[in-house]
């Protein structure tokens, strides 16, 4: 079992349990692990251990970190919405295209694919010449991931080169890479909005709907704020997954509510 499904496993367990702070024994037994070996493994993927980590999976770490994010807001806090965020130690760029932009480039468009292990799962990655344009984490076949994909660019070449994907997932997941990760986002104006207030939380922050609707602008949308968080193409990058409700709950996740829980839970260590 690789570390991710362990911990995916770990989770599940959590969740059933109903417990806010399950023991690191009883976590360990139900992977088959002893509570040092599971302890080590944990902390070795994650940085922190089971113990912090279930802290941040918390209703009340959630609330905790919803209000420090509405304490920024009622500052107005200049949060610099530009092309240009930052993502705990990476620098995230993007250019947006428009979908009639977009289908005026036709069958000149190449998207280079690869799949890959991730510390989140297998992942299915797709670039352009102009940076990447997709993103997912695979819970299902590959054929069917592809075709999703496919489908969000119907007459684009697909060529697969997993030695080139390498490279960028190895950037994106790789604390010791460095430069810049260019993005390419396909969507209409408010959904490009949306995703450019995303990119300005940091690792470590949460932020309810209405709170982005405000951010992003139209502080009376937050129904349709959902709608463009849920049309998101590229995963991680463009955080949607630290997107929560204003209850606290974390909701649903596009790949799947555990791997969103778990990704909340190893950024917790960003706001230690």
């Amino acid at each position: 079992m690789d570390t991710y499904s362990l911990i995916e496993k770990a989770i599940i367990f959590i969740n059933k349990s109903h417990r806010i702070h399950p023991s690191l024994e009883d976590m360990a037994a139900h992977v088959n692990m002893s509570p040092f070996h599971f302890n080590g493994v944990f902390k070795e993927w994650a940085g922190i251990t089971p113990t912090q980590f279930c802290r941040f999976l918390t209703l009340e770490y959630a609330k905790e970190r919803l209000q420090k994010t509405q304490n920024i807001l009622h500052a107005s806090y200049d949060l610099q919405l530009s092309s240009t965020s930052r993502l705990h130690d990476l620098f995230v760029t993007y250019q947006a295209i428009t979908p009639a932009q977009y289908k005026s480039a036709g069958k000149n468009v190449v998207i280079t694919y690869g799949f890959h292990s991730t510390p989140f799962g297998i992942c299915l990655i797709g670039l352009t010449d102009l940076g990447i344009c997709y993103l997912a984490f695979i819970d299902s076949s590959y054929d069917h991931a592809l075709q999703i994909m496919k489908y969000q660019a119907p007459c684009a070449t697909l060529i697969q080169d997993t030695i080139i994907t390498q490279k960028i997932i190895d950037k994106i997941f790789d604390n010791n890479q460095q430069g810049p990760i260019h993005l390419v986002v396909q969507g209409t104006n408010f959904q490009i909005k949306v995703w450019q207030a995303l990119l300005t939380i940091p690792a470590g922050n949460l932020i309810s709907y209405q709170q982005l609707a405000q951010l992003a602008g139209s502080a009376r949308a937050a129904r349709a704020v959902g709608s463009a968080v849920g049309a998101n193409n590229i995963s991680y990058l463009i955080p949607c997954h630290r997107v929560i409700m204003q209850s606290g709950l974390f909701h649903s996740y596009r790949w799947g509510a555990v791997r969103k829980q778990i990704m909340i839970g190893i950024e917790g260590k960003f706001a230690l």
